[in-house]
């Protein structure tokens, strides 16, 4: 086996398993943190290496890659508490090598019964940006937990009590500080500070902890423990349960223990299109990216866009992206509660007449197009890829909303709870946190969920399979559709991670765009077109991403350089034999 660990994240494993231990002399790293094997191997991609291992034990404790998936999950939600967590929720997109099918599990938070389309709004009819972003006032129901519970019961081979036993290890031994979790508190630290339990937890005497700090969550090992052994009842009736409300509304909440009890997984239909021999398999709504992405590749279907100069193919990628994005801001919402006419917007015909309106020689103003004002997310996210030995997959994408979510802990809990109440329209026609508008297609409603633009997503072809996902609010669409690009095209997997980023999202009408990454001669061309640039001044986006070779049996699976995750493959015989070594590892959970 080959496995590669970023160097500057390795002396923070607290978890490693005595199969890990024992495979670690002599191997080899690079900078695009990827990971090679030939057939007969599983493979885990995620945005942490202590996530990563924790998925690698349950594989060789017998479970498969959904138990697996939930294992590396719960350890995000650990290690990672800037970026997702049982107080949040996310979207799972599936393959079950047993039925040959595809499935999509929306466990995405939803609006508490008191919650109404001018929820938000002050006496003045302005949106209270601080009640939608901070706090317990701006905390959907979590659905996490409840996609734990499903995944197990209708997919895994493992109970809870084993694949969430990393997860409450780790709460309970905690893991040290890097610099990555300092760079996202330096966005929340003033939020974090307002909140008695959070400043406990999550800084050090009030201050963002040094590096090597050691963070323990015994409160949230134990929440994690009661969902292992209760299961659903264990978090949404119940004690817990009471105590949550509670917790919720002396903080100046509005849940009632209904608001958990009555809380649902959605299993849907993911969207699929055919591109040649390439199937497309993506997120649906109350999910924007999979339609989008088949909106994307369905209009560059209509050009030779491979063979197009560099200038000429960034206008064109440009364009497709401001067509679809200016369609995700008009039509899409909750399926439940708004009619998403997903049939049309994926359609030939109508992305043809999109193509058809692209001028290559000019950039076309977004205004023009006679759409609303566009929407944005929260920006950081986590995503997880997984493959098991039997052709399981996962591709999960997994959130809070901003860094560290609405910044207030339950008490007695561990629970952080999510802010994706801001990711609705507050007041349609009016700004969100980013300056940025939606309709009424996303207006509150109680028990709703809000738009997201997490795109979990799977590629097939007659050759290979692929499957990958990011963080990065409403430019998580534009990177999966690169990363899509790279797929088609032939290149590597590490390509597709580490491949520079560009985005246009409708409006604002401009090309956001990473660092250095448009040369002078191009961007000069461009804006002669018309196109205005914007750079955003940093590496953006965390993708998890595997790729497997049906001819040769090759599976191959890379994390993105631009953060500390890790990706490992290892042999299906290596993860069997180690199987009685780890058996007894979790045993006291």
């Amino acid at each position: 086996m080959r496995r590669v660990w970023p160097t500057r994240t390795f002396t923070a494993l607290v978890l490693i398993s005595t199969f890990a231990v024992a495979q670690i002399t002599g191997c080899a790293q690079n900078n695009t943190k990827a990971a090679r094997q030939d057939s007969g191997a599983i493979a885990i991609a995620s945005a942490h290496p202590m996530a990563t291992q924790a998925g690698l034990d349950i594989l060789a404790n017998g479970g498969n890659a959904f138990d697996a998936a939930i294992a590396v999950a719960a350890s995000l939600g650990v290690v990672e508490p800037y970026s997702a967590g049982i107080g949040g929720g996310g979207f799972w997109l599936l393959y079950d090598a047993d039925a040959e099918q595809y499935r999509f599990i929306d466990a995405r938070e939803t609006a508490p019964q008191s919650f109404h389309r001018d929820y938000y709004l002050d006496q003045n009819g302005d949106v209270d940006r601080d009640k939608a972003v901070n706090g317990a006032t701006a905390a959907g129901i979590p659905g996490q937990p409840a996609a734990f519970v499903h995944l197990a019961e209708q997919y895994g081979e493992l109970p809870l009590t084993q694949s969430l036993a990393p997860a409450i290890l780790q709460a309970r031994e905690g893991f040290p500080v890097d610099p990555h979790y300092q760079k996202l508190m330096g966005y929340r630290l003033d939020a974090i500070q307002r909140y008695d339990e959070s400043r406990s937890l999550f800084l050090d005497e009030g201050a963002i902890p040094q590096v090597g700090h050691v963070l323990k969550q015994q409160d949230l090992a134990d929440t994690l423990e009661q969902l292992a052994n209760v299961g659903f009842d264990g978090f949404y009736r119940g004690p817990l349960a009471v105590t949550m409300v509670d917790g919720v509304n002396q903080a100046g909440g509005d849940w009632t223990l209904n608001d958990l009890a009555s809380y649902q997984v959605k299993e849907r239909e993911p969207i699929q299109i055919t591109l040649g021999d390439v199937q497309l398999i993506s997120a649906p709504p109350p999910s924007s990216g999979g339609i989008a992405i088949a909106q994307m590749l369905r209009m560059l279907e209509q050009f030779d866009w491979q063979s197009l100069s560099e200038a000429d193919q960034l206008h064109l990628l440009t364009e497709v992206m401001r067509r679809a994005y200016r369609d995700r801001a008009e039509y899409l919402g909750d399926p439940d509660f708004v009619d998403v006419p997903v049939t049309e917007l994926i359609s030939k015909a109508r992305n043809a007449q999109w193509a058809n309106s692209i001028d290559m020689t000019q950039a076309t103003p977004s205004l023009d197009l006679d759409g609303p004002k566009n929407i944005e997310e929260g920006f950081h996210t986590t995503h997880l890829s997984v493959v098991d030995s039997k052709g399981n997959r996962v591709s999960a994408t997994l959130s809070i909303n901003l860094p560290f979510g609405s910044a207030y802990t339950i008490p007695g809990t561990g629970i952080l709870l999510n802010n994706e109440m801001d990711d609705f329209s507050a007041k349609p026609g009016e700004p969100n946190a980013y300056g940025l508008v939606g309709n009424e297609a996303n207006a509150i409603a109680p028990g709703k969920r809000p738009l997201s633009s997490m795109s979990p997503s799977m590629l097939e072809s007659n050759d290979s399979i692929a499957v990958l996902g990011t963080p990065g609010g409403s430019r998580i669409i534009s990177m999966v559709f690169l990363g899509t690009l790279e797929y088609l095209q032939g290149k590597p997997v590490e390509e597709w991670v580490s491949r520079s980023r560009v985005h246009h999202q409708y409006l604002p009408d401009v090309i956001q765009h990473e660092p250095d990454v448009i040369a002078d001669d191009v961007k000069k061309e461009l804006e002669s077109r018309g196109h205005k640039f914007a750079n955003v001044g940093r590496q953006y986006g965390n993708m998890q991403a595997i790729l497997i070779d049906k001819k040769s049996g090759k599976v191959t699976a890379a994390s993105d350089p631009r953060g500390i995750g890790s990706a490992v493959v290892i042999e299906k015989v290596a993860i069997k034999n180690s199987a009685t070594e780890n058996s007894t590892r979790y045993k006291k959970y």
